[in-house]
Protein backbone atom coordinates (compact mmCIF):
# COMPACT_ATOMS: atom_id res chain seq x y z
CA UNK A 1 0.00 0.00 0.00
CA UNK A 2 1.50 3.36 -1.00
CA UNK A 3 1.18 6.01 1.71
CA UNK A 4 2.01 9.70 1.19
CA UNK A 5 2.27 11.94 4.24
CA UNK A 6 2.34 15.71 3.94
CA UNK A 7 4.12 17.48 6.78
CA UNK A 8 3.45 21.13 7.67
CA UNK A 9 6.20 23.61 6.74
CA UNK A 10 8.02 20.95 4.69
CA UNK A 11 8.14 21.21 0.88
CA UNK A 12 8.38 17.45 0.27
CA UNK A 13 6.03 14.69 1.25
CA UNK A 14 7.02 11.38 2.81
CA UNK A 15 6.27 8.41 0.54
CA UNK A 16 6.46 4.82 1.71
CA UNK A 17 5.23 1.36 0.74
CA UNK A 18 3.50 -0.23 3.70
CA UNK A 19 2.47 -3.84 4.15
CA UNK A 20 -0.65 -2.73 6.06
CA UNK A 21 -4.12 -2.60 4.55
CA UNK A 22 -5.83 0.71 3.83
CA UNK A 23 -8.09 0.26 6.87
CA UNK A 24 -5.11 -0.39 9.17
CA UNK A 25 -3.29 2.71 7.92
CA UNK A 26 -6.44 4.79 8.32
CA UNK A 27 -7.01 3.64 11.91
CA UNK A 28 -3.34 4.30 12.81
CA UNK A 29 -3.59 7.84 11.39
CA UNK A 30 -6.94 8.43 13.12
CA UNK A 31 -5.47 7.40 16.49
CA UNK A 32 -2.55 9.79 16.04
CA UNK A 33 -4.82 12.68 15.04
CA UNK A 34 -7.24 11.99 17.89
CA UNK A 35 -4.44 12.52 20.38
CA UNK A 36 -4.12 8.91 21.50
CA UNK A 37 -0.53 8.86 20.22
CA UNK A 38 1.83 11.83 19.88
CA UNK A 39 3.58 10.25 16.89
CA UNK A 40 2.31 8.63 13.72
CA UNK A 41 4.41 5.48 13.40
CA UNK A 42 4.39 3.42 10.20
CA UNK A 43 6.79 0.71 9.03
CA UNK A 44 7.58 0.26 5.34
CA UNK A 45 8.05 -3.03 3.49
CA UNK A 46 11.82 -2.97 4.08
CA UNK A 47 11.37 -2.71 7.85
CA UNK A 48 12.22 0.99 8.16
CA UNK A 49 10.11 2.89 10.67
CA UNK A 50 8.79 6.38 9.87
CA UNK A 51 7.78 8.63 12.77
CA UNK A 52 5.91 11.89 12.22
CA UNK A 53 4.70 14.20 15.01
CA UNK A 54 0.90 14.01 14.95
CA UNK A 55 0.48 17.78 15.30
CA UNK A 56 2.56 18.36 12.13
CA UNK A 57 0.56 16.13 9.77
CA UNK A 58 -0.96 18.15 6.94
CA UNK A 59 -2.52 15.25 5.00
CA UNK A 60 -2.24 11.50 4.43
CA UNK A 61 -2.94 9.96 1.04
CA UNK A 62 -3.52 6.21 0.94
CA UNK A 63 -3.03 4.72 -2.52
CA UNK A 64 -3.64 1.40 -4.16
CA UNK A 65 -1.33 -1.53 -3.57
CA UNK A 66 1.36 -1.47 -6.22
CA UNK A 67 2.41 -4.65 -7.98
CA UNK A 68 6.09 -4.84 -8.79
CA UNK A 69 6.87 -5.18 -12.46
CA UNK A 70 9.75 -7.31 -13.62
CA UNK A 71 11.33 -7.20 -17.05
CA UNK A 72 11.22 -4.81 -19.98
CA UNK A 73 8.08 -6.10 -21.70
CA UNK A 74 5.77 -6.21 -18.69
CA UNK A 75 2.66 -4.07 -19.03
Amino acid sequence: MEVKIGVQHTPREIVLESGLSAEEVESTVAEALAGKARLLSLTDEKGRKVLVPADRIAYVEIGKPSARRVGFGTL
